[in-house]
């Protein structure tokens, strides 16, 4: 008689579960992002001109090397017949001012304002108290953000404020294609436009007044000048770092719709140079995005265990099945910013594949983001981002 040894089971990895739980996670974000960029709004080239009055808003401090790109793309808006810009020289060394100063002598429907070199008051950030000055002196009944890095098409305003009227939004928030050069911007800059395409219910925002449902991008904002003025403008979000998606928050809190659309078409923006710029830029903003220190630990760790996990697993792990469940999340992972990528004209390969890579520097910089904030030593353009 042969002795035959008894089977044994083989006991499941404790990290299973954090790979299948990734994964079922990742492809239900895939499946939601391709319903998302079905119904996500693009104005139309098309739009008939704009018969009311539109002022332009430009916050610019140390902006020479793009602000006369900017002012000129604005300038250069069809179908505006009541356009008016006003740029505001936020106290530039860089030679800005000059730049600003040539362009307004070439035409009269852009003023210049200088402003002193000064800390802003008490409970303002510099951006806020930039834009509150500027709004000021607006005209119109629909004011248009646009920052001085930013490059509109000349349609591009046209066909913000006839998608704004047509559906009856009181503030849109197109967002620009993100123009990525260096590897760190690469990596980062497209989940920019990912995290809201694929994360946030854009029908459901659209109708509801929910300031949870809210994504924007002060890049380029449209907004109606009553409903502006009703929230208190940028009075009302005049401490917060990411002051965009504030301003979006109160205008839904104060009953009005909003939306997010595909700006790609109509406005571009390279929002940072170089990698340096990336970490500066990134670090001075990531501690505030997520409510505190629990929500910045809760939301990384979501999405380390959702793009990161999974595709560790598809490599590492043990066992056939586990490393199957997690090249699945992987390929949804790496789906779902490939579906984006190619709605808004990035990227698409080999940048989508590098998902997992992209999430670990975005979670590397809120670590660094948190340590500034910490130290005190976040700063941006010379201020320090905090307020007193």
């Amino acid at each position: 008689m042969v002795n035959r040894p008894i089977p044994t089971r083989v006991p499941a990895q404790p990290g299973r579960a954090v790979v299948v739980a990734g994964t079922a996670a990742a492809c239900a974000i895939a499946l939601h992002t391709a319903v998302n960029l079905r119904f996500l709004r693009t104005p139309s080239p098309s739009a008939p001109d704009v018969d009311e009055p539109v002022t332009v808003l430009i916050p610019a401090r140390d902006e020479a090397a793009h602000a006369e790109t900017t002012v000129r793309s604005v300038l250069a808006q069809e179908g505006v017949p009541s356009l008016t810009v006003i740029v505001l020289d936020d106290g530039s060394s860089d030679g800005t001012a000059e730049i600003l100063d040539r362009l307004a002598l070439e035409d009269t429907r852009l003023s210049v304002v200088h402003a002193p070199d000064v800390p802003p008051p008490a409970g303002w950030l510099g951006k806020p108290w930039a834009c509150a000055r500027l709004a000021e002196l607006a005209p119109g009944s629909v004011l248009v953000f646009v920052d001085a890095d930013v490059a509109l098409r000349p349609h591009a305003i046209r066909s913000a404020v006839e998608m704004m009227r047509q559906h009856g939004f009181d503030l849109l928030a197109p967002y620009p294609f993100q123009e990525s050069t260096g590897w760190l911007e690469r990596l980062v800059q497209p989940l920019v436009t990912w995290s809201w395409a694929a994360m946030v219910p854009l029908r459901w925002a659209e109708s509801s007044t929910r300031p949870s449902l809210s994504a924007a991008n002060g890049q380029f904002i449209a907004i109606d000048a009553d409903a502006y003025r009703a929230v208190d403008g940028h009075r009302a979000v005049r401490a917060d770092v990411i002051e965009d998606v504030a301003l979006m928050r109160a205008v839904k809190s104060s009953g009005r719709l909003t939306a997010t659309v595909d700006g790609s078409t109509i406005a571009s923006c390279r929002m940072y140079d170089g990698s340096t710029a990336v970490v500066d830029g990134y670090a001075k903003s990531l501690w505030s995005a997520f409510n505190g220190p629990v929500g910045s630990v809760a939301v990384n760790a979501l999405l380390l265990g959702i793009y990161v996990a999974p595709a560790v697993a598809a490599i590492t792990a043990r066992d056939t099945r586990t490393r199957r469940i997690g090249l699945l999340g992987y390929a949804a992972g790496a789906a779902s910013r490939g579906l984006v990528a190619r709605r808004t004209g990035e990227r698409t390969l080999p940048d989508a594949l590098l998902q997992p890579a992209s999430i670990v520097a975005f979670t590397a910089l809120n670590v660094i983001s948190w340590q500034r904030h910490l130290r005190g030593s976040n700063t941006w353009k010379g201020r320090a981002v905090i307020t007193t």
